[in-house]
């Protein structure tokens, strides 16, 4: 066998002679030995860039059993772009009984001068790969010093295996299918349109789910993941914060995984920094958050201003990502979060700590000894802290509604008057702008007045959970603000509008669903049957007016969420439809950006957003509440879920249902002792049973449940029937 690396150019979608590569400087190395393969290049050097010293390796350590391994060299290409004086070097392998490649890549901000790249021998980055990659060699080495590819796997595959099977999902029908390939599950549902082929839904939920635990450990999942094997992939292959990433990890807190929160946190960190950056910039802000709309995965600074996308006006961001964090939470109560090497928890210092200017030397050091943060004092109360002073400080009563509704601006005004509340602005709500308004930079947007009402909220909640000296000043004034927050405000049809002003006319021919963000991801909807009715009203809106871009998976997977917050299980299933029913999915069973791949854009937003469809159409929970099978399709008639996480601290071990017997059955076990958790049942009951015995039920203005209290670590099974 020949190992060799590609030219740049033949990739698929280089784009060669455009700027981003042309500009670019690589080399391929092979050792005399033929140890190692390896390319190394050198970033672009543009002026002011901070990559302009920059560069990337990828080194593969080749292990030959046996056989012998030769450095050989291939034709030259020529590519103006390859910097070697010996361009195409690679390794022949002849007689081996196995070879096995151990591969890393990283990058580095001092490569050196682009200048000087074409005559260096050595490079730094490339000799650290080699050393971690050999160490890796020498770790799984057999008695005989060669290497244990089982011993290599084995730790792995153990934890894998253990995540993996933390969850199980079976949908009953379809059976012959469930032993059919990924092309003839595809094949299969094409053949039948109006309904999701259930052998095709759960291989595409276990594919989904394989590929979100793939993406855990050190980050947020990327919008491209890792296995693109293409150049230039779309969007950049960056972290999109304004719903893909946001959609990305839905399913990661109820999906009873244990590598993904940290990832995410630790992304979340390291951005951090530019993230109080941007709020200082676009708003002249102190100690407050604003998130980029894009990430690299280490920078969140705003890099993208324009009129029709005013990202740098985008206000929702730290309240939206930081709601998986105040989740996990929930589902899992306070943990130690270990400090890695990718948080660069050294910038963090004046982050860390709920007080403006952060935490002192002493405290930081001694974070830095105990080696972990604690997910409530040094995570989610300083955090949530910042986003709740980036609402306080967007409020000025110069800007607000009178007690008429009517928006008003009075320079100079220094407090509101009875009756008046603030207006948030200027905002931004994706993609879109009223009809008749010729500028997406708007007030009032339905979603930051949500997103603020959740985040203080989220605040408010941490502060009573650490009880940090003088929290009770805290609480008050969050509940304060969120008292002269902006109303939401209803269309003449009863709708819950986009935008929180009179003064405007909605325009439903869009495909985003930013005002529903009461619904999902937050749950006001839940509590307030009038503002329900509303959401219910708006994403039929959404549906009959949009005309225009309806190609989007995360649309539609976004759509599906709100659907199932809505207990509208035959909305959701219309959602995924439109995904499987066209060319969404790939033969991986991984999806691309576009239901008709309009630009062959592999994304992984669909297929992990799925998962939390999924997962909120069988069980709703917030803080003391369990919803079993909120949002059940009329088509999936029977099936089951174990080992769900409730946001209560609690598992869903067990969840099974049938529709034509009327009968719902779940087991519960809670993590803390005396856990008191309403269950409800989204199929029509009249008995309930708690381990046999009848159970009292009980009834309001959301409907029918009972009130369980449940001890640690005992199972507690609950039978609804008609």
């Amino acid at each position: 066998m020949t190992i060799s690396i590609d030219d740049i150019s033949g990739m698929y979608k280089a784009r060669d002679g455009h700027t981003e590569v042309s500009a670019l400087r690589y080399k391929k190395l092979v050792d005399p030995q033929a140890d190692y393969i390896a390319q190394v290049a050198h970033y672009p050097a543009y002026p002011g860039s901070e990559l302009a010293s920059g560069g990337y390796a990828g080194l593969t350590r080749v292990v030959a059993v046996n056989g012998t391994k030769t450095r050989t060299r291939l034709d030259d290409t020529n590519e103006p772009m390859n910097a070697g004086t010996e361009q195409n070097p690679a390794i022949r392998i002849e007689g081996a009984d196995a070879v096995y490649l151990i591969t890393q890549s990283d990058r580095t901000f001092d490569m050196g001068i682009l200048e000087a790249f074409a005559g260096m021998d050595r490079y730094d980055l490339v000799d650290r790969l080699l050393h971690h990659t050999e160490a890796v060699l020498l770790k799984y080495a057999d008695a005989n010093g060669q290497f244990d590819y089982e011993a290599a796997l084995a730790p792995h595959a153990a934890w894998q295996s253990a995540e993996w099977g933390a969850v199980r999902f079976t949908l009953k029908g379809d059976e012959e299918d469930k032993r059919a390939d990924n092309a003839a599950l595809i094949d299969a549902q094409k053949k039948n349109p109006h309904r999701i082929n259930h052998a095709f839904l759960e291989q595409v939920y276990n594919q989904g789910r394989y590929a979100l635990i793939c993406c855990s450990g050190s980050s947020a999942p990327r919008l491209y993941g890792m296995w693109t094997g293409e150049w230039n992939p779309g969007w950049r292959g960056i972290y999109t914060l304004d719903a893909n990433v946001n959609l990305q990890v839905a399913a990661m807190n109820t999906g009873h995984l244990t590598a993904a929160q940290p990832g995410y946190i630790a992304f979340f960190l390291r951005n951090t920094p530019d993230f109080a950056l941007n709020a200082k910039m676009a708003y002249g802000m102190h100690d407050a958050l604003q998130v980029s709309v894009n990430s690299d995965g280490d920078r969140g600074m705003h890099v993208e201003y324009d009129n029709d996308y005013p990202f740098q006006y985008w206000n929702a961001g730290a309240s939206w990502c930081l709601l998986p964090i105040y989740e996990y939470w929930q589902c899992y109560g306070n943990r130690q979060i270990p400090i890695t090497g990718t948080m660069r928890i050294g910038e963090l210092m004046p982050f860390l700590g709920a007080e403006d200017g952060g935490v002192s030397k002493e405290a930081f050091e001694r974070l830095l000894a105990k080696g972990e943060l604690d997910l409530e004092r040094d995570i989610l109360l300083p955090l949530l802290t910042k986003q709740a002073n980036f609402w306080e400080q967007i409020c000025t009563p110069e800007y607000y509604t009178d007690a008429d509704g009517r928006a008003c601006h009075e320079p100079g005004k220094t407090a509101l008057l009875p009756g008046e509340r603030y207006m948030i602005i200027p905002g931004y709500s994706p993609e879109n702008n009223p009809i008749g308004y010729t500028s997406t930079i708007t007030a009032n947007a339905t979603m930051d007045i949500a997103a603020a009402r959740d985040g203080l909220r989220m605040a408010i909640e941490i502060e009573k959970a650490v009880k940090r000296e003088g929290y009770e000043a805290a609480v008050a004034r969050w509940e304060a603000l969120l008292e002269v927050l902006p109303d939401y405000i209803f269309d003449t049809d009863g709708a819950l509008r986009e935008w929180a002003m009179n003064e405007y006319t909605e325009n439903n021919d869009h495909r985003h669903l930013s005002h529903l963000y009461p619904a999902w991801p937050a749950y006001e909807t839940q509590e307030d049957r009038k503002l329900f009715a509303a959401a219910r009203i708006a994403v039929e809106n959404r549906d009959k007016y949009n005309t225009g871009d309806a190609t989007a998976g995360h649309g539609w997977m976004h759509k599906a969420l709100v659907y199932a917050r809505l207990k509208n299980g035959d909305g959701l299933l219309a959602s995924l439809l439109a995904m499987v029913n066209d060319d969404g999915y790939y033969p991986s069973l991984m999806s691309d950006h576009d239901t008709n791949r309009r630009n062959d854009t592999y994304c992984t937003d669909t297929s992990f957003g799925n998962l939390g469809a999924v997962h909120e159409a069988l069980v709703f929970s917030n803080n003391g509440e369990i919803e079993v099978v909120p949002a059940l399709p009329a088509d999936w008639k029977s099936g089951s879920i174990f080992g769900l996480m409730a946001r209560t601290r609690a598992e869903v071990k067990e969840l099974t249902w049938d529709q034509e017997a009327g009968a719902v059955k779940v087991i519960l076990r809670s993590g803390i002792h005396d856990n008191r958790i309403v269950v409800k049942s989204g199929v029509s009951w009249t008995s309930a049973t708690v381990d046999g015995a009848r159970a009292e039920a009980f009834e309001n203005a959301n409907g029918k449940y009972i009130q369980l209290s449940l001890a640690a670590d005992a199972d507690v099974e609950i039978v609804f029937s008609r």
